[in-house]
Order: structure tokens, then C-alpha cells, then sequence
């Protein structure tokens, strides 16, 4: 350690870390103790209650305090003479740019999800500087090395997307309590707390709400002068009684199907028990303090424990009426986190009792914490050893060594005696659309398709763009800033009257005039403004073939990320029938390096831990397939497979562990933990093009 300290590639080097949560505790630390004098940390989080089982550098007192800010001042104390300079900031902003990521020597990932390690992929590839990518998963870890033309970069193999489920699913048919999960949190959180204006799946009106006013169109709606103890359950006898008797008039779907029972709040809950539902005497939480738990509320302890119906009930309601009245500031903006106890609280109710209707076990809120918010328990050892391996990468990098790059992966059980397994870094992949920049084909109806689904669905949340400009040919089509939602679209076009008006006053005003320079400025540059933004936000709603610049069938789109630097090409193909089970987004993007999908057998218990290395395929994918949810509105589930690659002379369950990095694959399985995310792969086989060596 004493001759690492005195390197020069150390001593000089200017080190970037992005996150500082499990591994980055222990790269930080690790960093200070092997000489480094120069540590830029970027980390947007705030330190929770959970992460100090683990994340050694915090304590209690931290708690809600900035990760950076705070591991920063603890390494100081034992490294009071090297420079540290904490980030308490989302690494995609604008700040962030190609510019900053320069100034670094080397940039070390620790982070907890996919779009922000694309975004550090690609702001690395522009800036042209090193980077050390890892990930850990309960006794399974990863490093691997990306340098720009001397091997992939981390987009060049495929990256499983997260598990989703059909729509028809979630919101009629469930049959596993994930599907649960995914519609209390995705739908039902999503509609009482979210943006009112989001399409959502649960807007099935009640009869009694329809007659009762021409205004009161949407069931979820808080009506005029409606208390909360009335709204709160018209809220549960609608979602889990009126919508349970709607599914239940189609006769056909539960010909083969256990039929659901409607759970009204009066079977329950009796009209005073309801009335109590607060603190455990009685009285409201809401007399009191703000509260932040329904649990402490109903003065329920343990978060292990399974509720009853009963229970589940109360739950719902209290953390229901904690939201409305408590944080009502918030209601319209939020968005589910599990970090959000009362949000947690919330979705295990509302999952509990639509499990209950639907006859599926329940569970306790600790398992639906891990099920909604992603979450593989981390393991603080294998922190420690990614984060060694990382800064022993690192400085291979610094020195220059590419013969001596390795991607390492960590073993639950040994191997050949070894838990470490180093592989050789493949070559760039010749067909990543990133780091090779080849062109992608989209299959699209560009007669029915707008601009805005193009934008969001695949710019956004495909190629995973921060900032876009899309163009067609020299005409912009596109630029960040102009999605503005449908309701100020419609003032920004009646404004156009408006401008109409003006410029008829104005002509008017003028007619005859000899001294027309008397006329206020202002009054055309507002007027000019006004008509400018009416046209540009008023296309993003326009279907792509009636665009000032048509889309059509062999358009070439060319889209751009102004902070990434990153250009890609994209081929339009128009499409006019789609499979609405498959495709329900009516688009399909080629020439993406993801993994293909493969039917799976989903009968399965649920998991969040890791698996042993001589079953990592079957635990693997169970953990995956029963926690990572994504969107569902895309109607379609995915299970990853993909090609695979083979170690020489390996064992079997060696062969069961390689990388997600890999130029081909078979059956990859992605986790993602609170902290960190590892990808596994399994059964690899021989890759004739390429030689890899074991260390």
C-alpha cells in the first residue's frame, strides 16, 4: 500500500465517483487509504434509516443528510489532507456535462440503475475518459473496465430490461401478488397521487358517481365539500368493490378463472372502528404532529408481520387520509418511493386486500417493500471486495496497463478454490448503436403515431435521452422543451386568435398613420412570441406524417442528446397492423443491443436474495422475474435470454457465473438491489472468435 501511495498515476490523478452508497462507502474509503489526493463524489440521495446497516461511513445522526456531503466529512477525518469535493446532485444535470467529465482522469460507477449508467456511458465516450463500472447483488459482484476503442463500453452487450406484465393482468385477472403490487403502486398510487392528467387504467366510473353531478365524471375525484372519512371509503368500495363487480359482469373471463370477490369497507370495518382509525386511544394522528406512518399510527410494530383483512383495511385508510390531510401539498405530484414509508404502507394495504378479493396469500410489508421498490438485500462484504477491485482497475488504467484490464466477477461458492474470476475485456461490439453509432430501424403507423409518443417512448425510454433534438434533415422536428402537457398546448393555440386579433388592431392602428414608429414594440415581439410557441408546442401533438416535416416510411430521423454529445441515426419503416398483446406501443425499435425475450415457466415463489453459484439461473431468474416491474402499460412480459460465451476449463459452477458485458449470451438475468445491480449469466459457451484467458 505504501509504494501504491507514492505513484505518480496516483498521486496526480483527478478521480470522479458517481454514488455514494454501498460500493461508494467503500470505494471512498478504499480511494483515501491507497493514496489518492484528488476525489470529485456526485451522489443526488439522502442518507435513510436502512442504509446504515451497511454503508459504514454514516450514523443515526446523518439520517436525511446529503451521502456526498457526509462521506466526505468522514473520510477527512482519518485523510485531513486530500481533497474531496462532494456533489449533492443528479448526475444527468445539465451541469454535468462533456466539459466536466473531461477534467477527470479516470470516472468509477457505483450507482443503482440502468439510465443513469447509460448516461455515464455515454457522457465517458464523448469526453473520451476511462471508466470502471460495478455492481453487487447479495454474494454476487462485478467490475468491469470501458475505455473508448480498446473495449466495449457498457451499452455494447445486451441489458435485460425490467420485468412488466399485460395490462389485462394487473387491472382484471391477477394471480400473483406482484400483479398486485404493480397495481396498487403503478395504477392506484399513481391515480389518487399523481398527475391527475396521466391516463390510468382504474378510471371506471361508479354508477352513483356518474348521476350525482355532470362535473364529477371521475370516480377518484374529491367532490365539493366531501370530507375525507366519506371519500376515503367511497375510494376503497370503488377500487375494490364496484371495479371487482364490473370485472365480474364479463361471465366469460372467469369461465376458467377462480371469480374474485367485491370487498366492500362496511363488511370490514364497522362504521366506528373506522371512525377510530388513528392513533391506538382513539384520537386522530392528524390532531397531533404530522405523521409519516399509518403503522405508528394504528400502533402496528412489525413490518414482518402479515395483516389481515381487517388490518390491511385500516392500514389503507389511515395512510389515505395521512396523505390527504398531512401532505396534501404533495398530492397531484408524487410518484412511488420506497424509501417513502407511508407510501409503502399504502401499496402493501391496497395490494393485500385486492390479493384477498382475488383469493392470493397475503403478505407482509417488509416482502412488498422488496417486491415494489426492486430490492436484493445487499451484502456489505461483497461491497468491500467490488470496491477493492474497482480501485485496483482503476489504477491499471492510470498506469496505462491495458494488458492487464480484467472484468471480475465474485462467487458465492468457490470454485477451483477461487471466488474471484477474472475474464480479458472484449473488443467494442461493431453493431452498438453507441459506440459504433449504427443506424436503428423503427416500425411505426405514421399515420397514427404522434410526435409525442415517438418522443417518450422510444427517444426517452428506449435510447434513454435527457436532452433531445430530433431532426429531419436540416429541419428541427424536435427539441427538449417542448413537451408541454395537452392543457397548456390548447392555451398556447388560442392564443394564435389572440395574435390574429392583435395584428388586425395593428393593422387598423397603422392605416393611414405617418408616424407608424409610434406604435409599441413590445406589442409585436408579444405578438410574435406568442405565435412562435403556439406552433412549436402544438406539433409534439401532431401525428408524425402531418408534421411540417412529414415522417413516413424511409425517413431517416436523426436524434441527438445535446448533454451526452450522442447522435444516433433512425430508419423509419411505416407499419400499419400490430399485435396489441406484443405490440402494444404500435412501435418496434431494431438494432438496440437488449436481450430477446423467452417464455418462461412463471410459477414460481417469490425472491429477493441471491442464489448459489451452482443454481444461479433458476434463483436468478426468479428474483428477477417476481421483483423487477416495470411500466405495464406496454401490455407485454418479458423474461431475457440472449447468447452466451464459455470460460475454458471451468467447472460447472463456475460456467453458471460471467458477465452481462459479454459479446454473446444465453439466459441473462439482471438484478438490481437498493445499492447496486449485478448481471449473471449462465451455462456459457465457447467463443471461437475471441480468446480469454483465467487468471
Amino acid at each position: 500500500m505504501a509504494s501504491l501511495q507514492h505513484s505518480p498515476a496516483i498521486k496526480d490523478a483527478k478521480v470522479l465517483m458517481v454514488g455514494a452508497g454501498g460500493i461508494g462507502c467503500e470505494l471512498l474509503k478504499t480511494l483515501a487509504l491507497s493514496g489518492f489526493q484528488d476525489i470529485h463524489i456526485i451522489d443526488m440521495d439522502t442518507i435513510e434509516v436502512s442504509n446504515l446497516n451497511r454503508q459504514f461511513l454514516f450514523r443515526q445522526s446523518h439520517v436525511g443528510q446529503s451521502k456526498a456531503k457526509v462521506a466526505r466529512d468522514a473520510v477527512l477525518k482519518f485523510r485531513p489532507h486530500i481533497s474531496i469535493t462532494p456533489y449533492h446532485a443528479n448526475v444527468k444535470d445539465p451541469s454535468f456535462n462533456v466539459d466536466f467529465f473531461k477534467q477527470f482522469n479516470v470516472v468509477l460507477n457505483g450507482l443503482d440503475n440502468l439510465d443513469a449508467r447509460r448516461h455515464v456511458n455515454r457522457l465517458c465516450l464523448a469526453a473520451d475518459v476511462p471508466l470502471v463500472e460495478s455492481g453487487t447483488t447479495g454474494f454476487l459482484g462485478q467490475v468491469t473496465v470501458h475505455v473508448k476503442g480498446k473495449t466495449e463500453c457498457y451499452e455494447c452487450q445486451p441489458k435485460p430490461a425490467p420485468k412488466s406484465y399485460p395490462v389485462c393482468t394487473i387491472t382484471s385477472t391477477p394471480s400473483k401478488f406482484v400483479h398486485c403490487i404493480v397495481w396498487a403502486k403503478d395504477l392506484l398510487f399513481a391515480k389518487l397521487f399523481g398527475d391527475k392528467n396521466q391516463d390510468n387504467d382504474l378510471n371506471v366510473r361508479s354508477g352513483d358517481v356518474a348521476s350525482s353531478s355532470e362535473h364529477a365524471d371521475d370516480a377518484f375525484e374529491q367532490r365539493k365539500d366531501e370530507d375525507v372519512e366519506h371519500y376515503r371509503r367511497r375510494i376503497y368500495d370503488h377500487v375494490f368493490a364496484h371495479n371487482i363487480e364490473v370485472a365480474l359482469s364479463n361471465e366469460e373471463t372467469w369461465k376458467n378463472r377462480n371469480k374474485p370477490r367485491p370487498i366492500y369497507s362496511k363488511d370490514v370495518l364497522s362504521d366506528k372502528l373506522s371512525q377510530q382509525n388513528g392513533t391506538v386511544d382513539g384520537s386522530s394522528a392528524t390532531d397531533n404532529l404530522p405523521s409519516l406512518s399509518a403503522m405508528t399510527s394504528l400502533g402496528l410494530k412489525n413490518p414482518q408481520d402479515v395483516w389481515n383483512l381487517m388490518e390491511n383495511s385500516r392500514v389503507f385508510l389511515e395512510a389515505l387520509k395521512l396523505f390527504l390531510v398531512n401532505r396534501k401539498k404533495e398530492v397531484g405530484n408524487l410518484t412511488f418511493d420506497k424509501d417513502d414509508q407511508l407510501a409503502v404502507e399504502f401499496v402493501t394495504a391496497a395490494a393485500n386486500i385486492r390479493a384477498a378479493s382475488f383469493g392470493i396469500p397475503l403478505h407482509s410489508l417488509f416482502e412488498a417493500k422488496g417486491i415494489a421498490g426492486n430490492i436484493v438485500h445487499a451484502v456489505a462484504t461483497t461491497n468491500a471486495i467490488v470496491a477493492g477491485l474497482i480501485v485496483i482497475e482503476a489504477i491499471k488504467v492510470l498506469e496505462k496497463n491495458t494488458d492487464a484490464y480484467r472484468m471480475t466477477y465474485c462467487l458465492e461458492h468457490p470454485s477451483r478454490k477461487m471466488l474471484l474470476m477474472p475474464v480479458e475485456p472484449f473488443e467494442p461490439n461493431k453493431s452498438c448503436y453507441v459506440c459504433f453509432k449504427t443506424p436503428l430501424t423503427l416500425e411505426i403507423n405514421t399515420r397514427r403515431s404522434k410526435l409525442r409518443d415517438f418522443v417518450e417512448k422510444i427517444v426517452k425510454a428506449k435510447l434513454g435521452m435527457s436532452y433531445p433534438l430530433i431532426m429531419v434533415g436540416h429541419a428541427l422536428l424536435y427539441e427538449f422543451g417542448d413537451d408541454l402537457d395537452e392543457d397548456m398546448v390548447k392555451n398556447y393555440s388560442a392564443n394564435l386568435e389572440k395574435v390574429k386579433s392583435l395584428l388586425c388592431v395593428s393593422k387598423r392602428f397603422l392605416k393611414g398613420q405617418l408616424v407608424s414608429f409610434l406604435f409599441p414594440l413590445f406589442f409585436w415581439k408579444k405578438a410574435l412570441m406568442m405565435m412562435i410557441w403556439s406552433f412549436s408546442h402544438f406539433y409534439y401533438f401532431q401525428v408524425l406524417s402531418e408534421l411540417p416535416s412529414p415522417v413516413m416510411g424511409g425517413t431517416i430521423l436523426q436524434v441527438e442528446d445535446l448533454q451526452q454529445e450522442f447522435t444516433c441515426n433512425i430508419s423509419v419503416k411505416h407499419r400499419e397492423e400490430f399485435d396489441e398483446e406484443k405490440e402494444p406501443d404500435e412501435m418496434v425499435l431494431s438494432g438496440l443491443t437488449e436481450a430477446p425475450s423467452m417464455a418462461k415457466d412463471d410459477n414460481h415463489s417469490i425472491g429477493n436474495g441471491g442464489s448459489t453459484s451452482n443454481a444461479l439461473s433458476a434463483d436468478i431468474t426468479e428474483a428477477k422475474t417476481d421483483v423487477e416491474v416495470e411500466e405495464i402499460s406496454d401490455g407485454t412480459e418479458y423474461i431475457h435470454s440472449g447468447k452466451k460465451r464459455k470460460l475454458p476449463e471451468v467447472s460447472q459452477a463456475t460456467k453458471d457465473v460471467s458477465d452481462d458485458e459479454t459479446r454473446n449470451h444465453k439466459n441473462v438475468e439482471k438484478l438490481d438491489d437498493e445499492d447496486d445491480d449485478i448481471v449473471m449469466l449462465d451455462h456459457p459457451d465457447v467463443d471461437n472468435q475471441k480468446k480469454q484467458r483465467l487468471q
